[in-house]
Protein backbone atom coordinates (compact mmCIF):
# COMPACT_ATOMS: atom_id res chain seq x y z
CA UNK A 1 0.00 0.00 0.00
CA UNK A 2 1.28 3.12 -0.69
CA UNK A 3 2.29 5.41 2.13
CA UNK A 4 0.32 8.45 2.54
CA UNK A 5 2.13 11.91 2.75
CA UNK A 6 0.78 14.07 5.84
CA UNK A 7 2.45 17.97 6.21
CA UNK A 8 1.86 19.84 9.60
CA UNK A 9 4.40 22.61 8.90
CA UNK A 10 1.87 25.03 8.09
CA UNK A 11 0.02 24.63 11.21
CA UNK A 12 3.11 24.31 13.30
CA UNK A 13 4.35 27.53 11.45
CA UNK A 14 0.89 29.52 10.50
CA UNK A 15 -1.63 28.04 12.25
CA UNK A 16 -2.13 31.02 14.43
CA UNK A 17 -0.55 33.60 12.02
CA UNK A 18 -2.41 32.82 8.84
CA UNK A 19 -4.99 29.76 9.53
CA UNK A 20 -6.11 29.45 6.06
CA UNK A 21 -3.13 29.24 4.44
CA UNK A 22 -1.96 26.95 6.90
CA UNK A 23 -5.03 24.59 5.77
CA UNK A 24 -4.42 25.27 2.14
CA UNK A 25 -0.57 23.83 2.41
CA UNK A 26 -1.46 20.97 5.20
CA UNK A 27 -4.68 19.42 3.72
CA UNK A 28 -4.83 20.76 0.05
CA UNK A 29 -1.13 20.72 -1.14
CA UNK A 30 0.17 17.76 0.85
CA UNK A 31 -3.09 16.25 1.60
CA UNK A 32 -4.79 16.16 -1.52
CA UNK A 33 -2.45 17.41 -4.36
CA UNK A 34 0.79 15.26 -2.99
CA UNK A 35 -1.11 12.60 -2.39
CA UNK A 36 -3.16 12.10 -6.01
CA UNK A 37 -2.76 8.53 -7.36
CA UNK A 38 -2.43 9.52 -11.42
CA UNK A 39 1.61 10.63 -10.74
CA UNK A 40 3.98 8.47 -8.66
CA UNK A 41 5.42 10.57 -5.61
CA UNK A 42 8.82 10.17 -7.29
CA UNK A 43 7.72 11.90 -10.42
CA UNK A 44 5.91 14.30 -8.10
CA UNK A 45 9.54 15.25 -6.29
CA UNK A 46 11.22 15.59 -9.74
CA UNK A 47 8.41 18.37 -11.31
CA UNK A 48 8.75 20.04 -7.94
CA UNK A 49 12.64 20.71 -7.90
CA UNK A 50 12.21 21.80 -11.85
CA UNK A 51 9.36 24.15 -10.50
CA UNK A 52 11.22 25.53 -7.87
CA UNK A 53 14.58 25.38 -9.87
CA UNK A 54 12.99 27.39 -12.84
CA UNK A 55 11.55 30.11 -10.27
CA UNK A 56 14.78 30.53 -9.31
CA UNK A 57 14.05 29.80 -6.30
CA UNK A 58 17.41 27.71 -3.97
CA UNK A 59 16.53 28.60 -0.40
CA UNK A 60 15.92 25.76 2.09
CA UNK A 61 12.58 25.22 0.41
CA UNK A 62 14.39 23.93 -2.28
CA UNK A 63 16.90 21.56 -0.20
CA UNK A 64 14.00 19.59 1.71
CA UNK A 65 12.72 18.61 -1.86
CA UNK A 66 15.80 17.37 -3.09
CA UNK A 67 16.18 15.29 0.39
CA UNK A 68 12.26 14.11 -0.15
CA UNK A 69 13.36 13.27 -4.06
CA UNK A 70 16.35 11.49 -2.94
CA UNK A 71 14.10 9.83 0.11
CA UNK A 72 11.44 8.71 -2.65
CA UNK A 73 14.18 6.81 -4.74
CA UNK A 74 15.77 9.51 -7.25
CA UNK A 75 19.27 8.77 -8.02
CA UNK A 76 22.42 10.82 -7.77
CA UNK A 77 23.03 10.45 -11.88
CA UNK A 78 18.69 11.01 -12.28
CA UNK A 79 18.66 14.77 -10.46
CA UNK A 80 22.35 15.27 -12.47
CA UNK A 81 19.85 14.21 -15.57
CA UNK A 82 16.89 16.12 -14.62
CA UNK A 83 18.96 19.18 -13.69
CA UNK A 84 20.98 19.64 -16.73
CA UNK A 85 18.53 18.66 -18.79
CA UNK A 86 16.46 21.70 -16.83
CA UNK A 87 19.05 24.05 -17.24
CA UNK A 88 18.90 24.28 -21.13
CA UNK A 89 14.91 25.59 -20.76
CA UNK A 90 15.35 27.96 -17.37
CA UNK A 91 19.42 28.96 -17.00
CA UNK A 92 22.10 28.10 -16.35
CA UNK A 93 23.10 29.92 -13.53
CA UNK A 94 20.46 28.28 -11.47
CA UNK A 95 21.59 24.68 -12.85
CA UNK A 96 25.10 25.84 -10.42
CA UNK A 97 22.77 26.67 -7.62
CA UNK A 98 20.67 24.03 -7.41
CA UNK A 99 23.79 21.16 -8.00
CA UNK A 100 25.34 22.83 -5.21
CA UNK A 101 22.39 21.94 -2.64
CA UNK A 102 22.09 18.58 -4.03
CA UNK A 103 26.06 17.75 -4.02
CA UNK A 104 25.02 18.04 0.03
CA UNK A 105 21.88 15.58 -0.52
CA UNK A 106 23.72 13.07 -2.90
CA UNK A 107 26.90 12.43 -0.84
CA UNK A 108 29.91 10.33 -2.15
CA UNK A 109 30.40 8.56 0.87
CA UNK A 110 28.52 5.83 -0.13
CA UNK A 111 29.82 3.19 2.90
CA UNK A 112 28.52 5.58 5.70
CA UNK A 113 24.69 4.57 5.69
CA UNK A 114 24.04 6.45 8.78
CA UNK A 115 22.42 9.32 6.90
CA UNK A 116 20.43 6.85 4.84
CA UNK A 117 19.22 5.36 7.94
CA UNK A 118 17.61 8.02 8.98
CA UNK A 119 15.57 8.29 5.73
CA UNK A 120 13.89 4.84 6.38
CA UNK A 121 11.93 3.71 9.12
CA UNK A 122 13.67 0.52 9.98
CA UNK A 123 17.31 -0.02 11.40
CA UNK A 124 20.08 -0.82 9.20
CA UNK A 125 21.21 -3.82 11.27
CA UNK A 126 24.54 -5.47 11.45
CA UNK A 127 26.72 -7.30 8.90
CA UNK A 128 24.84 -9.81 7.18
CA UNK A 129 25.09 -13.34 8.31
CA UNK A 130 24.98 -14.75 5.01
CA UNK A 131 27.17 -12.19 3.68
CA UNK A 132 29.10 -15.38 1.45
CA UNK A 133 26.03 -15.14 -0.69
CA UNK A 134 26.40 -11.81 -1.61
CA UNK A 135 28.35 -9.15 -4.04
CA UNK A 136 29.25 -6.70 -2.00
CA UNK A 137 28.23 -5.23 1.40
CA UNK A 138 24.86 -5.82 2.93
CA UNK A 139 23.08 -5.75 6.69
CA UNK A 140 20.73 -7.61 8.59
CA UNK A 141 18.09 -6.31 11.21
CA UNK A 142 15.18 -8.38 12.85
CA UNK A 143 11.71 -6.29 13.00
CA UNK A 144 9.39 -9.49 14.09
CA UNK A 145 11.15 -12.65 15.13
CA UNK A 146 7.72 -14.16 16.40
CA UNK A 147 5.02 -15.37 14.32
CA UNK A 148 5.41 -14.16 10.62
CA UNK A 149 9.29 -13.45 11.04
CA UNK A 150 10.14 -10.34 8.79
CA UNK A 151 13.91 -8.63 8.39
CA UNK A 152 15.32 -5.81 7.21
CA UNK A 153 17.88 -6.52 4.59
CA UNK A 154 20.15 -3.33 3.23
CA UNK A 155 22.57 -2.89 0.25
CA UNK A 156 25.33 -1.02 -0.20
CA UNK A 157 25.25 0.41 -3.89
CA UNK A 158 25.94 -1.95 -6.35
CA UNK A 159 25.54 -5.16 -3.55
CA UNK A 160 23.45 -8.05 -4.72
CA UNK A 161 22.73 -11.75 -3.71
CA UNK A 162 22.96 -14.84 -5.71
CA UNK A 163 20.78 -15.84 -7.84
CA UNK A 164 18.54 -18.30 -5.26
CA UNK A 165 15.85 -20.41 -5.03
CA UNK A 166 13.58 -20.45 -2.09
CA UNK A 167 11.86 -24.35 -2.65
CA UNK A 168 8.44 -25.73 -1.07
CA UNK A 169 6.34 -28.66 -1.95
CA UNK A 170 3.48 -26.94 -1.16
CA UNK A 171 2.79 -22.95 -0.06
CA UNK A 172 6.19 -20.98 0.23
CA UNK A 173 8.24 -18.52 -1.07
CA UNK A 174 9.26 -14.90 -0.33
CA UNK A 175 7.54 -11.24 0.15
CA UNK A 176 9.82 -8.29 -0.17
CA UNK A 177 8.38 -4.43 0.61
CA UNK A 178 10.75 -2.03 -0.65
CA UNK A 179 11.56 0.62 1.89
CA UNK A 180 14.12 2.99 1.09
CA UNK A 181 16.53 3.58 -1.78
CA UNK A 182 16.39 1.90 -5.01
CA UNK A 183 17.09 -1.56 -6.39
CA UNK A 184 15.65 -4.12 -8.54
CA UNK A 185 14.69 -7.83 -8.44
CA UNK A 186 14.64 -10.48 -11.56
CA UNK A 187 13.51 -13.96 -11.68
CA UNK A 188 15.69 -15.71 -14.42
CA UNK A 189 14.79 -15.58 -17.90
CA UNK A 190 12.39 -12.61 -16.74
CA UNK A 191 12.69 -8.93 -17.39
CA UNK A 192 14.54 -6.56 -14.45
CA UNK A 193 12.07 -5.22 -12.06
CA UNK A 194 13.05 -1.82 -10.16
CA UNK A 195 11.95 -1.32 -6.82
CA UNK A 196 11.59 2.11 -4.83
CA UNK A 197 9.68 2.95 -1.40
CA UNK A 198 6.49 0.98 -1.27
CA UNK A 199 7.15 -1.49 -3.99
CA UNK A 200 5.74 -4.90 -3.32
CA UNK A 201 7.15 -8.19 -5.16
CA UNK A 202 5.55 -11.50 -4.17
CA UNK A 203 8.32 -14.61 -5.42
CA UNK A 204 6.52 -17.64 -5.93
CA UNK A 205 8.35 -20.78 -4.45
CA UNK A 206 10.80 -22.48 -6.62
CA UNK A 207 11.44 -19.61 -8.96
CA UNK A 208 15.12 -18.32 -9.46
CA UNK A 209 15.80 -15.23 -8.68
CA UNK A 210 18.13 -12.32 -7.33
CA UNK A 211 17.65 -8.80 -5.66
CA UNK A 212 19.75 -5.98 -4.92
CA UNK A 213 20.62 -2.61 -4.75
CA UNK A 214 21.17 -0.39 -8.21
CA UNK A 215 25.01 0.68 -8.89
CA UNK A 216 24.28 4.11 -7.85
CA UNK A 217 22.08 3.75 -4.30
CA UNK A 218 21.54 1.74 -1.18
CA UNK A 219 18.62 0.09 -1.20
CA UNK A 220 16.34 -1.80 1.88
CA UNK A 221 13.48 -4.11 1.91
CA UNK A 222 11.86 -6.57 4.17
CA UNK A 223 11.85 -9.82 3.46
CA UNK A 224 8.83 -12.02 4.70
CA UNK A 225 8.85 -15.35 4.29
CA UNK A 226 6.06 -17.18 3.15
CA UNK A 227 5.14 -20.40 5.29
CA UNK A 228 5.52 -23.35 3.25
CA UNK A 229 5.83 -27.61 3.74
CA UNK A 230 9.46 -28.40 2.82
CA UNK A 231 10.82 -24.70 2.52
CA UNK A 232 14.26 -24.25 2.29
CA UNK A 233 16.84 -22.23 0.57
CA UNK A 234 19.09 -23.08 -2.47
CA UNK A 235 22.24 -20.46 -3.01
CA UNK A 236 23.59 -20.44 -6.76
CA UNK A 237 25.92 -18.68 -8.81
CA UNK A 238 26.33 -15.33 -8.16
CA UNK A 239 24.95 -12.49 -10.57
CA UNK A 240 28.18 -11.65 -12.89
CA UNK A 241 29.00 -8.28 -13.49
CA UNK A 242 27.90 -8.07 -16.80
CA UNK A 243 24.35 -9.07 -15.55
CA UNK A 244 24.18 -6.73 -13.22
CA UNK A 245 25.03 -3.84 -15.76
CA UNK A 246 22.34 -4.96 -18.15
CA UNK A 247 19.77 -4.61 -15.39
CA UNK A 248 21.35 -0.78 -14.63
CA UNK A 249 21.91 0.51 -17.99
Amino acid sequence: MKKKITQTAGRDQLGKFAPLFAHLNDDVLFGEVWNDGATDTKTKCIVTVVALMSSGITDSSLKYHLENAKKNGVTKSEIASVVTHAAMYVGWPKAWAVFRLAKEVWTEEASDLSDYEKSIFFPVGEPNPYGKYFTGKSYLAPVSTSGVPIFNVTFEPGCRNNWHIHHASSGGGQILICVGGRGFYQAFGDKPVEMTPGTVVNIPANVKHWHGAAADSPFSHLAIEVEGEGASTEWCDPVTDEEYAKVNE
